[in-house]
């Protein structure tokens, strides 16, 4: 590793996490992923990513990881299944934003969900309920960064494919918008994002321009 600080990634063992840390690690940049096991060790340090292990319910893990080094920006795909009584998708999301404040990170990329907060308008009744109680975590998780203060981009992806990239995706600030996406395309905006001052303090709904529910017409938002 170089002497540039790292991007903290939290969330690359699986899914869009692990895209993202595969495009990071190809670009360069310097990556430290929080895992809360050992599985995917092996694989990160393989692409050049240095590992830390602890579990984002647990702030004195956060913080020791987050701390122990420079860190330039911070990205969570954190979320889904509880452990026990306790989802990530809110206090997994806490804690890494404390710790980014402690660290003075200079971007903190949250990738969250449409149907959270005011994209609720984008999903039928029926989807909302079925996902209401993540939903309710992620939309707090995104105000909490908010109120940070801390220079903030949050991404909420549409209906997640694990298909290659179709390099059709977009983003756009109309929170009425849905669809799907591939998770290597939200992996490329999310990268993108990170090097774009255009993307600070904005929350903004990804979908694949192919892949829209609906005809409706919005604007997208242009890095």
């Amino acid at each position: 590793m170089t002497g540039q600080p790292y991007v903290f990634l939290a969330g690359a063992s699986r899914g869009v996490g692990r895209a993202i840390a595969q495009q990071l690690s190809e670009q360069g940049i310097p990556v430290k992923a929080l895992l809360r096991s050992e599985t995917a060790r092996a694989e990160l340090e393989a692409m050049g990513i240095t590992v830390a292990i602890g579990d984002a319910l647990n702030p004195d893990d956060v913080a020791r990881a987050m701390l122990a080094a420079p860190v330039q920006a911070v990205i969570s795909t954190i979320g889904g299944a509880p452990q026990g009584e306790q989802r990530a998708d809110f206090l997994g999301n806490k804690h890494l934003i404390d710790a980014a404040l402690q660290a003075a990170v200079q971007r903190f990329i949250l990738v969250s969900s449409i149907g959270s907060g005011d994209s609720a308008v984008a999903l039928p009744p029926q989807v909302l309920q079925t996902l209401g109680a993540v939903l309710v975590e992620k939309a707090q998780a995104e105000d909490y960064l908010i109120a940070s203060g801390l220079p903030y981009t949050i991404i909420r992806p549409g209906g997640l494919k694990s298909e290659p990239a179709t390099g059709n995706a977009l983003l756009t600030a109309d929170p009425a918008i849905a669809g799907s996406i591939h998770r290597e395309d939200v992996a490329d905006l999310v990268c993108q994002c990170l090097q774009s001052d255009r993307a600070v303090r904005q929350t903004l709904s990804a979908v694949d321009r192919n892949m829209l529910y609906g005809q409706a017409e919005f604007q997208e938002f242009a890095l």
